[in-house]
């Protein structure tokens, strides 16, 4: 037994010998519970935060999808029409009077009196033709004529003697007629030679040219010594323009021909003068739409006393026109084309809507509807091709018009 008791004996002189460890004191023993419970709470913090994280990411791609699917568009609130509004046409500036200066006789040009830029007055001398041909031409038909006449006064004075014997029946009326008829005959060679010394007379009297009007001189063809050819009109000597008045031919399009009226002051502008504007009248127009172009051509008169506008300048005429009472003005950009005829494009509860519209007056960036359209409608600007009925749509302010 003793053997036994013997390895309890042993151990428990073990366990006195061996050290005695210290107890751990309170205060670690909370501050270890205090890092456990901070550690767990954050990692329970990033765990919540990336299970939020992931849910707001879905949320929104969800938002952002549906989003996705509806169509944005832009939108503008028709303006009143009906009022006073500017067309702006292109116009062609041309002189009031003007006229190419041809040579009517032969010869060579002797001497010129003006240049281009010059301003001549009615009958002043221009330019003065040498013609020797139709001077020896005049001489020969004088001399012819004198021949004539001197035939015809011996006619003459036979007749008178025929017509005497006749009297006294000396001789038969036969003979007295044929005395008389051949006088008859002589008066008109006469009367013939006469009228062509009249015509080589009035050719030449256009040795001297002279301007048929008051004007500036805006072309000269000629020099000294040039073969002057009166048979031809091909070549002009000069070229005359009155350009104290300018007239202003101007195309009005067919849509804009009714608001033409005649007497109208219109202005004009200019590249060549941008900060200056013109005055003008309206003084015809051609009754007429031209069916090539369908435009109205009208004329309008400017006054150009002190010569700065010059003849051939490209302008732009204003002409006022007055819109259609009750229409109302959108931008052209709103309008659809298609089979169904015009349209346009209404956002209603959130939706598209096609309607019909009629137009009244094109002011090009901007159209009058008459009817379709009411002041308080949100009409889209430009819209897709895509664009049908009920399509759902989200709306933002379209830009001004």
């Amino acid at each position: 037994m003793t053997q036994e008791l013997e390895p309890i004996a042993t151990e428990a002189r073990a366990l006195r010998e061996a050290p005695v460890e210290p107890k751990p004191s309170r205060k670690l023993t909370a501050l270890l519970g205090l890092l456990a419970t901070l550690a767990a709470l954050a990692i329970a913090f990033v765990v919540y935060s990336g299970i939020r994280g992931r849910r707001a990411a879905a949320e929104n791609l969800a938002q952002t999808a549906q989003s996705s699917a509806v169509e944005r568009v832009s939108v503008i609130h028709p303006e009143p029409g009906g009022k006073t509004d500017e067309i702006v046409l292109p116009a062609n500036m041309q002189a009031y009077v003007e006229a190419p200066i041809y040579a009517r006789t032969h010869g060579y040009l002797k001497r010129w009196y003006f240049d281009i830029g010059a301003r001549v007055k009615q009958g002043d001398l221009m330019a003065e033709i040498e013609t020797p041909e139709v001077d020896q031409q005049l001489q020969q038909a004088q001399a012819d004529l004198k021949s004539v006449q001197a035939n015809m006064d011996l006619a003459h004075t036979t007749a008178v003697r025929w017509q005497s014997l006749l009297e006294k029946h000396a001789v038969s009326k036969q003979e007295t007629d044929q005395a008389v008829s051949d006088y008859a005959s002589k008066q008109a060679a006469a009367d013939a030679s006469m009228a062509n010394v009249r015509r080589i007379e009035q050719l030449q009297s256009y040795e001297k040219v002279y301007a048929p009007f008051d004007g500036v001189v805006t072309a000269r063809e000629t020099d000294i010594g040039a073969l002057i050819d009166g048979d031809s009109s091909t070549r002009e000597l000069f070229h005359l323009a009155d350009i104290d008045k300018l007239r202003v031919y101007v195309p009005v399009p067919e849509v804009s021909a009714a608001q033409v009226r005649n007497g109208e002051h219109v202005a004009l502008t200019s590249d060549e003068f941008p900060n200056q504007i013109f005055h003008g009248t309206l003084v015809r127009n051609s009754s007429a739409i031209d069916p090539a172009s369908r435009t109205l051509n009208i004329e309008v008169d400017v006054d150009n006393t002190g010569g700065k506008l010059l003849p051939g300048t490209y302008a732009f005429v204003h002409i006022n026109s007055i819109g259609t009472p009750g229409g109302l003005l959108i931008p052209s950009t709103t309008l659809i084309f298609r089979a169904q005829g015009l349209q346009v494009g209404l956002v209603r509860d959130g939706r598209a809507k096609l309607v019909p519209v009629t137009i009244g007056h094109d002011y090009g960036a901007s159209v009058e509807v008459t009817s379709g359209l009411s002041p308080g409608d949100a009409v889209i600007v430009s819209p897709s091709d895509s664009l049908t009925d009920g399509t759902p749509v989200q709306t933002e302010k379209g830009p001004a018009q």
